[in-house]
């Protein structure tokens, strides 16, 4: 479109869209590398027809801080009407620089500020909404201002977004990462004994990560195990959910010498999962036959709506194999769009959480679990993704058509 089509749509559309809503947001595509004096025309017009927000993205996240607080002062200063909208960040992280452009727009006068948890997004992702939020809680003295955000939910609203997309928090990540609030030098280790503000800037318990470093072990009863999960966010778990992690945390305690708080809640959110997905499929037993010098081969009994079945499969590689056995126990067609192995705490004996994201017809859907033995995380996360689908599938065909086609009936 030529700049006049442009414009002459903008009041035709906002016009449009004001007639159906009294809250209309109008973005201009690409803002930071538009020139400033058709910008400022274009953003008179579409508050003049009645927007009430108007959206500057950088949506290539090529800005810097400083061309970016000129953008949002140049219209502040050259659009007569600006009083009457509020001006909104959306910032992208190609550069690094999502944040900090966002926390410049709202220097310059920006109220609002688009943003998402653990900075998800298109490409590098967008503004992170943790850091974000944390920067202007951290320093009042420059940003005087309120989000409303209760930031002692921000590390369990990560945790929970993380597991949802399967993709983990690196280690390093601000304010959610597991090392966020880590100190490992010495020099920062005393300095923390003396004075936490030394060498932090903003307290664990503020974005809802909790201090305590009891370790539990096998010896840990069910008290001791129900204490520690209260203290670390799950005060209101039903007693099956909780019988659930408590019989798989003594099975990893007898493997492991420490079971550390990210082991736990790795075990909570997979009983989780457990609790709130229909279980037609489930796996009973695996055997995985690995090494150099021969075919790599799994062998695996699943429960798949009630009959007992077994496969053996030869695969390339042993995750290959696995997900072989799957589909001969359970024919089905999907595409496997992500397989993705994280180790949840340090050290040869930590358990792995697997993420699964399989895609059929337009659906997908993401299944996690967690082990020490990789493998059979994989095959459980596998099974999880397809218990999903077929949740999934349900909706538009009977639980109970799938359950015959399984059977052959």
């Amino acid at each position: 479109m030529s700049p006049e089509d442009v414009y002459e749509s903008i009041g035709k559309h906002v016009a449009y869209a004001r007639n159906l809503t009294d809250d209309v947001e109008w973005s201009c595509e690409d803002g930071t590398r538009t020139d400033m004096d058709y910008m400022c025309k274009t953003v008179e017009l579409a508050i003049k027809n009645g927007a009430t927000t108007i959206n500057i993205p950088d949506t290539v996240g090529y800005t810097i801080p400083s061309e970016f607080t000129t953008i949002i002062e140049t219209l502040l200063n050259k659009v007569p009407n600006i009083d009457k909208a509020i001006l909104s960040t959306h910032c992208h992280n190609d550069l690094g620089l999502a944040v900090a452009n966002s926390l410049a727009g709202v220097q310059a006068g920006a109220r609002q500020i688009e943003c998402t948890i653990n900075g998800l997004g298109e490409r590098a992702g967008n503004a992170a909404l943790e850091e974000v939020v944390m920067a202007i809680k951290t320093r009042p003295d420059l940003m005087p201002y309120e989000t409303g955000i209760n930031t002692t939910l921000l590390s369990k609203a990560s945790k929970i977004v993380s597991n949802a997309t399967g993709f983990p928090v690196q280690y390093n990540k601000a304010i959610v990462g597991k090392n966020a609030f880590a100190h490992e030098a010495g020099i920062h280790q005393d300095g923390m004994l003396k004075n936490r503000q030394t060498y932090e800037i903003m307290t664990p318990e503020s974005v809802g990560v909790k201090q305590t470093s009891l370790i539990m072990g096998k010896h840990s009863g069910r008290h001791a195990f129900k204490d520690k999960l209260n203290s670390l966010g799950y005060p209101d778990l039903t007693d099956d959910i909780v019988g659930n992690a408590f019989a798989k945390f003594k099975v990893l305690a007898d493997k492991k010498k420490h079971v550390y708080d990210e082991d736990i809640i790795a075990l909570i959110d997979d009983s989780l999962i457990i609790d709130n997905k229909v279980n037609a499929i489930s796996l009973k037993s695996l055997k995985v036959f690995a090494g150099t010098g021969e075919p790599q081969r799994a062998e695996m009994t699943l429960d798949v709506y009630g009959d007992i079945k077994q496969a053996s499969e030869v695969g390339d590689g042993p995750v290959d194999a696995i997900f072989k056995c799957i589909k001969t126990l359970y024919p089905h067609n999907v595409n496997l769009q992500l397989y993705q192995v994280h180790a949840v705490t340090e050290g040869t004996d930590a358990q792995a959480t697997v993420s699964v994201k399989i895609e059929e017809k337009g659906k997908t859907t993401v299944g996690q679990a967690a082990d020490t033995d990789t493998l059979v995380a994989s095959a459980n996360a596998y099974i999880n993704s397809l218990n999903k689908m077929i949740i999934k599938r349900s909706k538009t065909a009977p639980m109970e058509q799938e359950s015959q086609k399984v059977r052959g009936i």
